[in-house]
């Protein structure tokens, strides 16, 4: 019987281990969001951004909502498109509805593949999805973030080296190096998709490529997402200053791959931190601010209600 308690102890040990593992690297990603928030908003008084933020153009603000719809619009076509790579296709609706409320929900949360994951499995669980089919989904959509932010990643590395140069401390034929890299990157697996197919078999994993048509809309609607993110970013910052696309579109990209290295919830502060430091000054703090109600904490209030509506049904049913 002592026996049996230690082994039940034991048990119940290393069960435990990964939960404290996982609270340590949030609270690691939060105390890094708050000290680079710190290093952001220092040197600039509470009544300046404010005032600041009371003188934003409205036009411009109304322009950066379009341009967010449009992102989570791209968003939605990620899963509907998911749904027939899984073999498992849905209706648009049914692919929106789970995909707004898990990215809305997601984008704020952090560690974005785990928690919109599970509010992707919620809906699609629901629809007699099972747990193969949604990790197909989330794979999916995650390749398709992947090839829409490596896509122009390599371009602004290409077109803005002097500014990648800047942020990473590398030297320009490093960077230039990374681009290319990128691109044989992305190119091989468009020709894998193209002409072997099938299943390929990695360890304990198997994958299955995409059809050559799902692939092609992977690289037309990855990259058209985030063009539509980085305009929304610039309507925001252009409603207090003056700034170029090109200059917002390469600082969000790279501020975007540091975030999701980071896991931090949103890319709380590591946006701000990238984005302030190619373009500084006050006014642009306050329209990273903007840009956060408008991309961030706009689409949160009615994803928490949808996801609590559907589970409210749920347990009624």
């Amino acid at each position: 019987m002592p026996m049996a308690v230690d082994a039940t102890e034991q048990k119940r040990a290393d069960r435990r281990w990964p939960a404290i593992l996982r609270a340590m690297l949030a609270l690691a990603a939060i105390l890094l969001a708050a000290y680079l928030l710190y290093r952001t908003l220092r040197g600039h008084s509470y009544a300046e951004l404010s005032g600041l933020l009371r003188s934003a153009a409205p036009a411009r603000i109304t322009a950066a909502l379009g341009f967010a719809l449009c992102s989570y619009v791209c968003l939605t076509l990620f899963d509907f498109l998911a749904l027939r790579y899984a073999g498992k296709p849905l209706p648009y609706r049914q692919a929106a509805l789970a995909s707004f409320t898990s990215l809305s929900l997601g984008h704020n949360i952090g560690l974005a593949a785990l928690s919109s994951g599970a509010i992707r499995y919620h809906f699609y669980a629901k629809w007699g999805l099972g747990a193969g089919d949604a990790a197909k989904v989330i794979l999916f959509c995650g390749m398709t973030v992947g090839i829409g932010l490596g896509a122009l990643a390599a371009l602004a590395l290409i077109m803005r080296t002097d500014l990648a140069v800047k942020l990473t401390g590398l030297s320009p034929s490093a960077v230039f190096a990374m681009a290319i890299g990128l691109i044989i990157i992305l190119a091989s697996y468009l020709v894998l998709c193209v002409f072997v197919r099938g299943r390929w078999r990695i360890g304990s994993w198997e994958i299955e490529l995409p059809s050559p048509r799902l692939a092609a809309a992977q690289f037309v609607i990855g990259p058209l997402n985030f063009v539509f993110v980085a305009a929304c970013l610039h309507q925001a910052l252009s409603s207090l200053s003056k700034v170029s696309y090109p200059d917002v579109a390469a600082s969000y990209v790279l501020a975007n791959i540091a975030s999701l290295i980071a896991h931090v919830p949103g890319g709380l502060g590591v946006i701000e931190a990238v984005v302030a430091t190619v373009l500084p000054g006050a006014g642009v703090v306050a329209g990273l601010i903007i840009f956060r109600v408008v991309y961030f904490l706009v689409p949160l209030l009615p994803g928490a209600a949808l996801l609590t509506f559907s589970l409210a049904s749920g347990r009624k049913r």
